[in-house]
């Protein structure tokens, strides 16, 4: 395993974790929060995470719940996890200019976390509007063999 990722404790080595990944980097993904039991991810809107009627694609949010859950069940299990499963429910549409998936650990065993997580999608006025909610799972697995 890399020793990047070797351990997450701070939000700056989340951030770095958050940082290696390319798909997450393409999106425009930060994380503002991390601490145990607790992740929040943003990822601001802009014109190539819209779909044809000026919302963000339900692929978008469907990243944000995937990844904020993920790094919400690390804060339990460490960094070499990976998502078993997940469902989405999308309750209206994510307009604005933010979104912000706010993912918390509801149990841990040793070797797999369930999370759930909600979705805020904030106007240019700061209102926050819940657009979306998932739950998911992520389990331990061993990166050397």
């Amino acid at each position: 395993m890399s020793e990047e990722i070797a351990e997450i404790r701070t939000l700056a080595d989340a951030r770095k974790v958050l940082a290696s990944q390319p798909f997450s980097v393409l999106i425009g993904a930060r994380l503002t929060e991390y601490e145990r039991g607790r992740a929040v991810l943003e990822i601001p809107l802009r014109e190539e995470l819209l779909q044809q009627f000026g919302f963000a694609h339900g692929g978008v949010l469907a990243y944000a719940a995937d990844n904020a859950l993920t790094f919400a069940a690390g804060t339990a299990l460490g960094p070499s996890i990976v998502t078993t499963g997940m469902s989405l429910d999308y309750l209206r549409p994510a307009g604005g200019t933010l979104l912000r998936a706010v993912a918390t650990v509801v149990s841990t065993s040793r070797r797999q976390s369930l999370c759930r997580c909600e979705i805020y999608a904030l106007a240019e006025d700061g209102v926050e509007k819940l657009c979306a909610a998932a739950q998911g799972s992520a389990r331990v697995i061993d990166l050397n063999g």
